[in-house]
Formats: structure tokens, sequence, C-alpha cells
């Protein structure tokens, strides 16, 4: 059973200069739950070659890895599975190559999205962009914030896990955890904090404080 309450998301570029290694290996050190390979920017080589480092930690310490968007490169890593966005394969086709025992997220901001995607097969939803937020910047303006309201929307349309993304920190976490998403996925909350470990006990002890706020 997949623990969604800190779903880490990696990005080299915001890490303030430390490795996607060295973060990964500090979250799961505080209780990650899921790591996902993301790394914008980066060629498809350049992944692999984090991914396998990843990959290795992440098999170790017997937590879930998912590759962003790239269903090849979910499969060269051995990863546990994929997160699809709009502009990726559908979820079914990611299901048909992957196989039954796969993770296939699907990023989602309406309901309508949500609903599609858990009927297409979908095992989670990113729920955002929930808070704005300066580390996705391919999402347009208009997409940014749509706020614990719509997690509790979507949340009360489905009956799959949904982790809220985008904006979120130790702060915020409990009113995501409270709209009933059941965990948070962050970037730069871990990836920049001084204390990566620290920052990702202190997301799981807000997202558990939330959860009893419901």
């Amino acid at each position: 059973m997949v623990d969604w309450d800190v779903y880490l998301v990696t990005g080299e570029s915001l890490s303030a200069g430390r490795t996607t290694r060295e973060i990964v290996q500090r979250a799961i050190e505080g209780g990650v739950g899921v790591v996902q390979l993301r790394e914008k920017g980066r060629t498809v080589r350049e992944r692999y070659e984090m991914g396998r480092e990843i990959r290795a930690l992440t098999r170790e310490a017997g937590v879930p890895f998912v590759v962003n968007d790239r269903i090849d490169l979910a499969q060269a890593l051995d990863a546990d599975g994929v997160h699809l966005g709009d502009d990726d394969l559908p979820v079914s086709v990611a299901r048909e190559i992957l196989g039954e025992d796969a993770i296939i997220g699907r990023s989602v901001s309406f309901v309508a999205d949500a609903e599609a995607a858990e009927a297409a097969g979908a095992d989670y939803l990113g729920v955002g962009t929930v808070y704005r937020t300066g580390s996705k910047d391919d999402i347009p303006d208009e997409e940014h914030g749509v706020g614990p309201e719509r997690v509790a929307d979507i949340a009360a349309a489905v009956d799959i896990p949904i982790v809220g993304i985008g904006g979120i920190t130790a702060e915020n976490a409990a009113e995501v955890s409270a709209a009933g998403a059941d965990g948070v996925a962050v970037i730069t909350a871990i990836t920049r904090a001084e204390d990566p470990e620290a920052a990702t006990a202190a997301l799981r002890e807000a997202v558990e404080r939330g959860r009893v706020e419901r």
C-alpha cells in the first residue's frame, strides 16, 4: 500500500546546490512516501543517469519511484510507475505498456478531468496547482491557485487517492489534507530546505494533523 502523505518531486536546479541523490536520501530519512523523477530542463540521458541512482535508493528503502511524463524512461529505469499530464500519452496507453501493477498518476485541475482520469484507470491524481508557485513556470497563470476548495470538490468526486501539489509548505499542508487530500506533493518545500529530512518530517506531521481536522 502506497503512503501518499509526502510525495517528493525532484528538481536539482531547485536544490540549493545539492544533488538530487542527496535530497532524495535525506527525504527518505525523513519519511517520504513517494519519489517522482521530474528534472525539467535535463536531457533524457541525464534523467536516465540520475534516475538510476534514485531507483537504487528508493528500492532499498521500499519507497515507490515514479517518472514524470516519460513512459519509456519509466520502463528503462524499472520504475514503479509514471505520472502523466495533459500533453502526455493517455492513461490507458500507459497501462497497456506498463502493465496492471504499475502506479499511474494523472495531473488534473478540474472535477471533470479527475473523473475522466479515474475512469481511464489512473491509480492516483495530482491536484493543482493548489497555491501559486514559482517552480512550475510551464503552467499558465489562470491555472494557478485552484485552492483547497477545488481539492475538496475533487476528493468528493473520485474514489482514488489524490495529492495536492503547487505552493505547498509545512505551513499550509494541513489545510490541503483537511480538504480531503491523501497527501501533498512538493518540490522546493524539501529541495530548498536547509534540512530536507526535517522538512519532510514536518510535512508529514502537517498532513496527519489535517487528516484529524476533517
